[in-house]
């Protein structure tokens, strides 16, 4: 990942950067999922297609996620232990500000509760789902520095990783807004 920007957040860290998330070499990487974890397409198509269809049998077993809640898989042949399959909001369907926080929130939480230092995200429901990129990275930065101001144990360091120098560009405007 080339790193583009670190905010230091109470002796922890944010890391904004262009990368491939599936090459990170992080605890956990997070998927942006949908609501039945069939990993057809963007992030989701590449953590299967790196990291085995491992990924895609457990996501079976687990069945359906409501918008807004994670499930936890392995991570097959990916450097990550685990993928944490978040599920955002797709734009228009109502709510979709605080259903974007809360799947962020929710996927900082089971990094917690599995006692985790490391975790990369990817820009959540900004794909395929829809939601503007300007306000999405501004809601999911705001929510990541919030949860390592308030809540965060184990972890030590989340990184806002995107293929797309364009998106990693709003992140930094988000920064730049929020006095980062």
């Amino acid at each position: 990942m080339e790193v583009l920007k670190e905010i230091p957040v109470n002796g922890r860290r944010v890391v904004i950067g262009v990368g491939d998330i599936t090459e990170e070499t992080v605890d956990a990487i997070v998927n942006a999922a949908n609501s039945r974890l069939q990993h057809g397409g963007g992030v989701a198509r590449a953590i299967v297609r790196k990291g085995g269809r491992i990924i895609q049998e457990e996501s079976n077993r687990i069945g359906y996620v409501p918008v807004g809640q994670v499930a936890v898989t392995t991570a097959g042949r990916l450097p990550a232990r685990y993928v944490i399959h978040a599920v955002g909001p797709r734009w228009g369907e109502g709510d979709e500000d605080r259903k974007l926080r809360d799947a962020v929130r929710n996927a900082l939480q089971k990094a917690e509760d599995l006692g985790l230092q490391s975790i990369a995200l990817p820009a959540i429901s900004m794909g395929i789902f829809g939601f503007p990129r300007d306000r999405g990275t501004r809601i999911l930065l705001e929510t990541v520095v919030d949860f390592l101001k308030q809540q965060a144990r184990s972890l030590q360091e989340v990184r806002l990783v995107d293929l797309s120098r364009e998106t990693a560009g709003f992140y930094l405007k988000a920064a730049e807004a929020l006095g980062l």
